[in-house]
Order: structure tokens, then sequence, then C-alpha cells
């Protein structure tokens, strides 16, 4: 199946696996946790000048975000489904393009969510520069994106195959 809705994140099993882990881990254990080192920094007195409440705090903010972030995420994943070998560049493909149509300066990456990054290859996201400049791009086929400088960058398709771990 074709994924090229930004709104759909292609994971592996594994990769859902790990993600709901964290997010059980964040909206349970981690929870209390913080609400506890809260209520201990409240009882230590004057709020204004508790540093131990204001990092509590802070820290419960930032693992509220990652649950809202995760939750999101994990509701628009489609797991262990790799895209179709088409051709067509989509979320979970492995795609290989050369600059400036020069099949001497290539770049091999993966087009995934950053949240499904890997060490065994470049991950690219599908709403980043490049990423949304290649999406639905058949092989062969020239795709241009902007860099951060403002100009333009153009390449050319040469592979688009489906993710495959290991």
């Amino acid at each position: 199946m074709t994924q090229t809705s930004d709104t759909v994140t292609w994971l592996t099993q594994e990769a859902y696996d790990q993600l709901k882990a964290e997010l059980d881990h964040l909206s349970g254990p981690a929870r209390t946790e913080i609400a506890k080192k809260i209520e201990q920094a409240r009882e230590e007195g004057d709020l204004k000048e508790n540093a131990g409440y204001h990092a509590a705090k802070e820290e419960q903010g930032k693992m509220e975000a990652r649950v809202r972030q995760l939750t999101q995420l994990l509701e628009s994943a489609r797991v262990g489904e790799a895209p179709a070998d088409t051709g067509v560049v989509a979320p979970g493909m492995v795609v290989t393009i050369a600059f400036d149509g020069d099949p001497d300066d290539t770049m091999t990456f993966l087009l995934a969510s950053r949240e499904f990054a890997t060490s065994d290859i470049e991950t690219y996201s599908p709403q980043s520069p490049l990423g949304s400049g290649v999406n639905g791009k058949k092989v062969g086929e020239d795709a241009e994106y902007e860099l951060p400088n403002g100009s333009t960058a153009r390449v050319k398709v040469l592979k688009a195959k489906p993710y495959r771990a290991g």
C-alpha cells in the first residue's frame, strides 16, 4: 500500500512496540513519579524561589508534550505495511538520488518519520525539504527542493525500494 499522506507514519511492528512502551511508561509510572516530585517540592514552601519545584514543573511539561506527540504519531501509524514496490517514492522507502543528475554524486536514505530513524541508514522526514521534494516522484524523475539558504537544488530519483529491517 503506497503511503503518500503526510499524516501517515509507516512503522515496523518493532518500532511501534518501542514507541508504545515509551508512551505507556510516560503516561503511567513517569507521570506518578513527576507528580510526587512536584508535591515534595511544594511541601518545601515558597514556590517562587523553589528551584526543585520549577525544574519538576518544566520536566512535567516536556513529558506531557512527548505524550501528546507519541499519541498523535501512534494514532496515525500504519504498522507492518511496507509500501508497494512500485518505483514511486513514498514513506517507508529507501531512496537513492543523484544531485544535479550526476550519477557519481549520490545519496541513499530512508524516507520516514524521525521516530523511525535507525543507525544503519540516514533518515529524512517526508516533511523535510528533501523528503517533500522526492515524495511521490517515480524512479527516473527529477525533483526540486529548497535549501536553507533559499536556493533550489535538483535531484534525480535513481532508486526507490521498500525498507527492509535487518
